[in-house]
């Protein structure tokens, strides 16, 4: 059995594409070592995506602080052939020595603002693009993801149902991550609930129910050891689910301290309403009604549009994969080496040359508008990237626990124009310009490279 490396630097060096490595030693070799800057940025947004959550910052620090050679990762590649001893060595002693501008997650991001930037020798940034880019990408997609389910279900509580079909266990855990900072409330996965602080939530199995003589033993026996447990109500016959629940609460008077029920399957909507409409009339007016079972951010819409009468949703495969958009056009490309700027002339591809900045405006508290500009320029607005790590080492002083940038991500979601937050089809007029100054440093890089 091959034993995973840990969630951090230390067994991570050779997670990265094969180009990264034999293009840092040619630089190497080449005396190619000066300073370069490269800006991590989506081009596009997918289909139905007004906007992206930033996300997925703190691995990339956890990555950069901690990325070390491994004697046996050494060892693997000087049996390739293609690495020769004196770049073994330089990647024995590596440690990240750059720095880190970024967003801080939880920002609402739009095509081309750069999410973050790293400056630091050539061969260094060169070689963190695959986990850099890997990491970001999976958890900007997913947050984005859940920000929507979040908008649909109105205030009623999420929980995150997904990590049997997510794309492995690393995707899972930085999903449960994702979805939290997004707003999500809970999630089923234990082993995130440990390692991020999240609220950890669960119901039941249909095996349960299934591996008891009864509906009613199934119910009897898991509520004598978790009294305020939910019960799945619909492995038979969902009414008379609902009409053993009530028998219980009968059965057990003062005692009975279940919280919810949970429908998974069927029409959900005529069912949760008769459903209602029978809890309630045995006076059971707290007990809350749940669903799952295919849901995303369309089916809860269409739900609550129907009158369905729901409380929550455990939300399972299509957050925990993005189905309707399960990946994003992101890149991290050189735009600075040396102190000269950089450009990419291939077509539908620019790169915005240098370090820059993107400066967000408000009117009456409401993000009006983005500029993008060179970091250099001082404009209106507020500048959305921050120092985050300097010379190899994150600013840890400023650092904000997960429930803080969860608080800031809804800050700063409501504060976006409704034509934006809203899940509706029509297209939205938030507007990204590019300064003036960028353009022109743009334009004579370009002159030059085409010269």
């Amino acid at each position: 059995m091959v034993e995973l490396p840990s969630d951090c630097g230390f067994g991570f060096g050779l997670f990265t594409d094969l180009y990264e490595l034999t293009m840092a030693q040619a630089y190497i070799e080449d005396g190619m070592t000066g300073e370069s800057v490269f800006s991590l940025y989506v081009r596009n947004l997918p289909e139905k995506r007004k906007y992206l959550l930033a996300a997925g910052l703190d691995s990339v620090l956890e990555y950069l602080q901690s990325l070390r050679f491994t004697e046996e990762d050494l060892e693997y590649l000087d049996t390739t052939g293609l690495f020769c001893p004196s770049f073994l060595d330089w990647l024995r002693s590596f440690e990240f020595a750059g720095d880190v501008y970024a967003v801080p997650e939880g920002t609402p991001i739009f095509a081309g603002e750069p999410i973050l930037e790293v400056v630091a020798p050539l061969p260094q940034a060169q070689l963190i693009e695959t986990f850099v880019l890997n990491q970001v990408h999976v958890q900007t997609l997913l947050a984005s993801k859940a920000s929507r389910i979040v908008t649909a279900a109105a205030g009623r509580k999420v929980v995150d149902f997904s990590s049997r079909r997510t794309h492995g266990t690393d995707a899972a855990l930085k999903a449960a991550r994702a979805f939290y900072l997004a707003g999500v409330s809970a999630t089923s996965n234990v082993l995130a609930g440990k390692i991020y602080g999240i609220p950890i939530s669960g119901t039941m199995a249909h095996s349960y129910i299934q591996a008891h003589d009864s509906e009613e033993a199934a119910f009897r026996a898991f509520t004598a050891i978790y009294p305020e447990t939910v019960l799945l109500v619909d492995t038979y016959e969902t009414i008379k689910g609902v009409s053993r629940v009530i028998s219980l609460a009968r059965e057990l008077g003062e005692d009975f301290r279940v919280k919810a029920i949970r429908l998974d399957s069927g029409d959900i909507s005529s069912l949760s309403m008769e459903a209602r409409r029978m809890l309630d009339d045995a006076g059971l007016e707290g007990v809350e009604i749940l669903a799952s079972g295919g849901l995303d951010e369309d089916r809860i819409v269409e739900l609550l549009s129907s009158g369905a009468r729901l409380d929550g949703f455990g939300v399972g495969t299509r957050m925990g994969v993005s189905s309707d958009a399960p990946d994003l056009d992101i890149v991290f490309k050189l735009c600075q080496y040396d102190g000269m700027g950089k450009v990419k002339l291939s077509a539908g591809k620019p790169i915005l040359p240098g370090r820059k900045q993107v400066f967000r405006g408000f009117r009456e508290g409401r993000a009006s508008g983005d500029i993008i500009a060179r970091d250099s320029e001082n404009l209106p607005g507020r500048p959305l990237l921050e120092p985050v790590m300097r010379k190899g080492v994150p600013l840890g002083p400023g650092a904000k626990s997960l429930d803080e940038l969860r608080e800031y991500a809804s800050g700063e979601l409501a504060a976006l124009p409704d034509s934006v937050s809203s899940l509706s089809p029509e297209e939205h007029s938030y507007p990204v310009d590019v300064s003036q100054a960028l353009l022109n440093f743009q334009e004579k890089v370009s002159l030059q490279v085409d010269s």
